[in-house]
């Protein structure tokens, strides 16, 4: 297939599951941490008193120095810029499964079709990640450029997977870390592919370029906080705001369901005809480290409290082990087509398919259909690929994440934007574990004493955490009352943003159907 049709393929089906399956979103999860810290590098006098961007955590990524440079060209909002990221790594990312579907000797046809299964994505329970993630940050561009980097390893360009590789490092290098491990594996067997220094100089220097770059654009890093231990007190409060950093707290059935995938993956392994060697090692090598990730964690920081542990949480690579499942499931599908044995391929689609989706009885008749339509068809019509986008939102019931930005917390934004002072600070005091607090912070630029959102930032910052268990004691933890406002004021909260059900008998500065605004001072 000529590069230029694939481009336009991948192209467009970034931008199919952007819009429509698995889809997007916006300052519902972790943008509601990057965006403020963003805004603030753009023009420091906003939001120079929220406790988020007094505490960043983008030392070691150029995640924001990318984001600030495209807005400095291009003069649009962070939404705009870092949607086009979103969407291009998501096209590399597909173009990379496509290049792993061809590597197992899948013809154009049934390779795209396995390209559309696994660009479906999947939630990895545990960790809290998704193969294919909603919110553009660091990680949501490193991963498709991981598997771009995998893909093209695939078929031996190995210079093209290390400059994708380190582009992936640049935006994340937890995420990006196991593809270099694996790819140094690749390039030991890789024989006659890297017979001198210099051929094997062009397939690293992207990385050294990249942790060149990386120490430049942070001075003043502190080197000791990745060999403190946590103290008591982050133990607890990381076990009790992050708990998925700790395997320990995990269901049974959650641990238990990544040995029965990796079991799946190697019975469908077994039906390949063809697994380069290349390819190999990240194929099964990704899913092993992914498994190791579990026991790995709960010694070193479980045991040995490692305080680096809750920032990489290195059990975010389980990801791997459900994105392979995918591919290889859907492989071994077409395997069984071609042998003609019709059960067996609708039987593997179908598992290719429900690693997808949640196991309910309409997203499985969903996947039952599916899997027999690709069994029967696949193919021959890139529209039962297609249909899969449609169906499983549709048919299937399944809704990936709730919408969060409502009428009236977008005027409750747009008021406190226009008419009050960029200093001012709001407090949500009875919004419990809610997201609303951080979609109001991003939206209308103004500081938050605390919410629960930004909470989850404790796995990196001891001190940040400290001060954000203080404040969340004070206020919100502590529940609303009427009686505290005059505590709220010597905190130095300006505003109060309530619920009608617990209307004030004052006069509101602001007020619609879903909020009232009380000024303090």
């Amino acid at each position: 297939m000529k590069s230029a049709a694939t481009a336009a393929i991948c192209l467009a089906l970034a931008l199919l599951t952007y819009f429509q399956f698995p889809g997007h979103t916006w300052l519902q999860q972790d943008s509601q941490i990057y965006v403020p810290i963003l805004e603030n590098r753009h023009d420091p006098t906003v939001l120079r008193n929220d406790i988020l961007v007094q505490n960043p955590h983008l030392t070691f990524t150029l995640y924001d120095e990318t984001a600030l440079a495209l807005r400095a060209v291009s003069g649009l909002g962070f939404r705009e810029v870092l949607t086009f990221e979103q969407i291009v790594t998501r096209a590399f990312g597909i173009w990379g499964l496509f290049l792993m579907a061809t590597a197992m000797g899948l013809a154009p046809g049934w390779a795209w079709l396995v390209t559309m299964i696994a660009s479906l994505g999947a939630f990895i329970a545990g960790p809290q990640v998704l193969t294919f993630e909603y919110e553009p940050t660091p990680r949501a561009f490193a991963v498709p450029l991981v598997l771009c980097a995998i893909g093209l390893t695939a078929h031996r360009r190995f210079l093209g997977a290390g400059i994708a590789g380190a582009c992936a490092f640049l935006f994340h290098p937890p995420a990006a870390l196991q593809f270099w491990i694996l790819l140094a594996v690749a390039i030991a067997v890789a024989g006659d592919g890297f017979r001198n220094r210099r051929e094997l100089a062009k397939v690293f220097a992207p990385l050294a370029a990249a942790v060149v770059l990386l120490l430049l654009s942070a001075p003043g890093a502190s080197p000791q906080v990745f060999f403190a231990h946590l103290t008591p007190l982050q133990e607890q409060l990381q076990r009790m705001r992050t708990s998925y950093v700790w395997v320990s707290t995990w269901p049974s059935q959650t641990i238990w369901h990544y040995p029965i995938l990796f079991a799946i993956l190697l019975a469908a392994g077994s039906r390949l005809r063809r697994m380069p060697a290349d390819f190999g090692i990240f194929a099964y090598g990704l899913p092993v480290f992914g498994l190791l990730s579990m026991p790995l964690s709960w010694v070193l920081l479980e045991h040995a409290k490692w305080a680096l542990i809750p920032q990489v949480q290195p059990m975010r690579i389980l990801l791997f082990l459900p994105l392979m499942t995918q591919l290889f499931t859907g492989a071994a599908g077409v395997t069984a087509v071609e042998e003609r044995r019709p059960v067996e391929a609708a039987l593997w689609f179908t598992l290719a398919y429900l690693v997808a989706l949640p196991l309910a009885w309409r997203p499985i008749a969903v996947a039952l259909v599916l899997g027999a339509l690709a069994a029967a068809v696949g193919r021959r019509t890139p529209l039962v690929g297609l249909a899969a986008f449609f169906a499983i939102p549709m048919l299937g019931g399944v809704v990936n994440y709730p919408r969060l930005e409502t009428p009236a917390l977008s005027q409750l934004s747009q008021w406190a934007r226009t008419s009050t002072q960029r200093d001012a600070v709001f407090l949500f005091p009875d919004a419990g574990h809610g997201m609303a607090p951080g979609v109001f912070r991003s939206e209308a630029l103004r500081a938050i004493y605390v919410d629960w959102k930004g909470g989850g930032q404790i796995n990196y910052l001891k001190a940040m955490g400290e001060e954000w268990w203080f404040r969340w004691q004070q206020t919100v933890g502590a529940g609303f009352q009427p009686g505290d406002l005059p505590r709220y004021d010597a905190l130095g909260i300006q505003y109060i943003v309530l619920r009608p059900a617990n209307r004030l008998p004052r006069a509101p500065a602001f007020e619609n159907s879903g909020y009232l605004v009380y000024k303090l001072r």
